[in-house]
C-alpha cells in the first residue's frame, strides 16, 4: 500500500518543516509515503471563497486516481484515537487498498466536487489547527500508527 498526503500551500515555518522531515525519515521504514504540496492559488485575494475552493478542488482532483481511496481531513469527519487509527490503517492494508490518499484542504475547506469524490472524511480534532501544523500532526500520527501496528514502544497507554 502507498499513502499520499496532499496539502494546499507550502509552509515557511522552519520548525514545521523540520518536524515533517523528522517524521518522513522515520515513516519511510514502514510505508511508501508521498507528500504532495499543491501551490497556493494565484490571485486568491481576487476570488470568492467558493471560487478559491473550486480552483483548489481542480488541483486536488488532478492528483487523485480513479482507484485511490480518498480521505478528506475535515472537521466534520470521523475521529479516532491513535490505536483506532492504527487499526484503520491495518484494515486498509488488509482490504487491498493500493493508494490511500489523505487531503488537507485550503483555508475554506473543500469544493463540492472534492466532497463528492471522497470515500471518507476524517477529523484529527474538534479544534482548528493551521494547515501547516496539520501536515506535521498527521505525519506524526501515521508514524505512531505504524509503530502501534508493529508493537514498537513509541506509543504509551
Amino acid at each position: 500500500m502507498k499513502i499520499t498526503l496532499i496539502c494546499i500551500g507550502k509552509t515557511d515555518e522552519k520548525f514545521v518543516i523540520m518536524g515533517v522531515e523528522i517524521y518522513l525519515k522515520r515513516l519511510k521504514h514502514y510505508i511508501n509515503f508521498d507528500l504532495v504540496i499543491i501551490p497556493d492559488i494565484k490571485n486568491a485575494k481576487n476570488l470568492t471563497q467558493d471560487q478559491q475552493k473550486a480552483k483548489e478542488g481542480e488541483y486536488i482532483l488532478k492528483q487523485v486516481g480513479n482507484a485511490d481511496f480518498l480521505v478528506l481531513l475535515d472537521e466534520r469527519g470521523k475521529e479516532f484515537h491513535s490505536v483506532g487509527f492504527s487499526q484503520y490503517l491495518e484494515q486498509k492494508m488488509i482490504s487491498s487498498v493500493n493508494n490511500l490518499v489523505f487531503v488537507v484542504g485550503g483555508p475554506y475547506g473543500f469544493s463540492n466536487e472534492v466532497y463528492q469524490r471522497a470515500n471518507q472524511q476524517m477529523s484529527l480534532s474538534k479544534m482548528t489547527f493551521s494547515h501547516q501544523m496539520i501536515r506535521l500532526f498527521f505525519i506524526e500520527q501515521l508514524y505512531r500508527g505504524f509503530t502501534i501496528i508493529k508493537g514498537e514502544p513509541y506509543h504509551h497507554e
